[in-house]
């Protein structure tokens, strides 16, 4: 994709997350439709476009870029780790276990996708698959355990082995490894599902926006940990990705999710495990709203840089 084609898209992103925003502040996405519409992006949409987007011809490339793309995510888990680890201590304790999470739990599985899809097509959705899975990994261990204490390991592994989207990460990789090729009205129902990822996601983001008081939500710190998630942690894969010659579109594909907005799920398990939920979801709006900045220059570096 060309710079005018990623302008495109953002534009277009940001277009249906408004329309989320004005459907939720009409009331027309209720707040239990919004609990239903991250379910079923989670439950069914995600996983649809993530097995869809192992359907392709296995050769060596795909399996080398495959790993480079591992061994950068797994590097970017043990330096958002070390951040969380050094950089909050002086943060009360309630506010400092928000960041800690948010930092490690991007949210790039909701919006990292479709963006990683648009820029470069479905080799770019393959690769951010494959990214994900340390991430999605480190969310139900090390993540949970800064909500409470640290889970067993039959809990994380339970977590870890039903989550929807690491089912569906599996079942792509063994249709992949094995070459199979799915009756024709399994392949369009997947496609057609598929198709849904980027409105339906782009809507919701824009429900989650709308509850946000914009008035309060501009902090020192709340700017501080914008800066980190969005500025500082893809200038670190950025400069990784030069150093070490990475493929430009495993390189590409990389930066952006890396400069994806706070989890979500940070104000989900804020409010489960009764931490500070206000400023959790601060955090989660304050870095998405910026992010409608920072991934189109993220974009355009990673398109005209790498």
């Amino acid at each position: 994709m060309d710079l005018q084609g990623m302008i495109d898209l953002q534009l277009m992103m940001f277009l249906e997350i408004g329309l989320g925003w004005f459907l939720r502040r009409k009331n027309l996405i209720t707040e239990e439709g919004k609990k239903m519409l991250t379910d079923l992006v989670i439950d069914l949409i995600l996983p649809c476009n993530i097995i869809q987007s192992f359907l392709i011809k296995l050769d060596k490339d795909i399996l080398v870029k495959g790993f480079q793309i591992l061994v950068i995510s797994v590097a970017l888990q043990m330096f958002c780790t070390a951040i969380s680890a050094t950089c909050y201590n002086k943060v009360e304790k309630g506010k400092r276990t928000v960041l800690q999470y948010a930092t490690v739990c991007s949210n790039a599985g909701f919006l990292g996708n479709p963006v990683a899809e648009g820029l470069f097509g479905p080799i770019g959705l393959l690769y951010a698959s494959v990214y994900l899975i340390p991430q999605r990994i480190v969310m139900w261990s090390a993540g949970v355990s800064y909500f409470t204490e640290s889970p067993s390991k039959k809990e994380v592994l339970k977590k870890v082995l039903t989550h929807p989207c690491i089912i569906a990460v599996e079942a792509g990789l063994a249709l992949m490894a094995l070459q199979v090729t799915l009756p024709s009205f399994l392949t369009r129902t997947l496609g057609s599902i598929s198709a849904s990822t980027t409105p339906v996601t782009m809507l919701l983001i824009g429900a989650i926006m709308a509850g946000a008081d914009l008035k309060t939500m501009v902090t020192k710190i709340t700017v501080i940990f914008s800066v980190i998630r969005l500025a500082l942690i893809p200038l670190a894969v950025f400069a990784g990705c030069l150093v070490f010659r990475a493929d430009a579109t495993v390189a590409g594909v990389a930066v952006i999710l890396a400069a994806m907005p706070a989890g979500s799920t940070t104000a989900i398990l804020a409010a489960r495990y009764h931490k500070d939920e206000e400023f959790a979801s601060k955090c989660v709006v304050l870095t998405t709203v910026l992010s409608m900045a920072a991934i189109p220059v993220w974009s355009a570096v990673a398109l005209t840089c790498l």
